[in-house]
């Protein structure tokens, strides 16, 4: 029967195909960087109802799966815009791509008002390919300066890239 003539390509040959996509991505040495848009109209605090940031990341690894970051942001409100600088860590689940992240903020909102912060998150990086991923995260920022109305958490989407 013809169905038998059908040869199979040994799998010595398809074991290289396989481990190419296997790489890990979360390893040390590896760089990353981000940006990100948060709010969108998914963030809240007690003074402000709308928030639209716009965030950027830079990190190292240091060791498998722990990613030690900077970063900048700027969020928008009716009342004020803030500028806020941190530093933070992340750490991934295996090569899952599930995270969680904890790290301190400097946050200047005018002139007299600042504030520092502790962002807390946790997210999924979804990767496109072996360098790009798609990061939706849920972030709580909590304020040292004024628990009640400087709090926030939300939602974050973002690209980040791997090399």
């Amino acid at each position: 029967p013809f169905f038998l003539m059908i040869r199979r390509p040994p799998r010595s040959t398809l074991f290289p195909y396989t481990t190419l996509f296997r790489s890990p991505q979360f390893e040390q040495g590896k760089k990353y960087i981000s940006t990100s848009f948060s709010g969108l109209g998914l963030s809240y605090s007690g003074s402000e109802k709308f928030r639209l940031g716009v965030n950027a990341k830079a990190g190292y690894f240091v060791a498998d799966c722990l990613l030690l970051h900077g970063d900048v942001n700027y969020n928008h409100t009716r009342a004020i815009d803030d500028v806020s600088v941190g530093a933070g860590a992340r750490y991934y689940f295996d090569q899952c791509g599930i995270y969680m992240g904890a790290g301190a903020q400097y946050v200047h909102y005018t002139p007299n008002s600042n504030d520092v912060q502790i962002p807390l998150e946790v997210g999924y990086a979804f990767f496109v390919n072996r360098f790009i991923t798609i990061e939706p995260s849920l972030y709580y920022k909590m304020s040292l300066h004024d628990f009640s109305d400087n709090s926030t958490f939300g939602f974050n989407i973002g690209i980040g890239f791997f090399f």
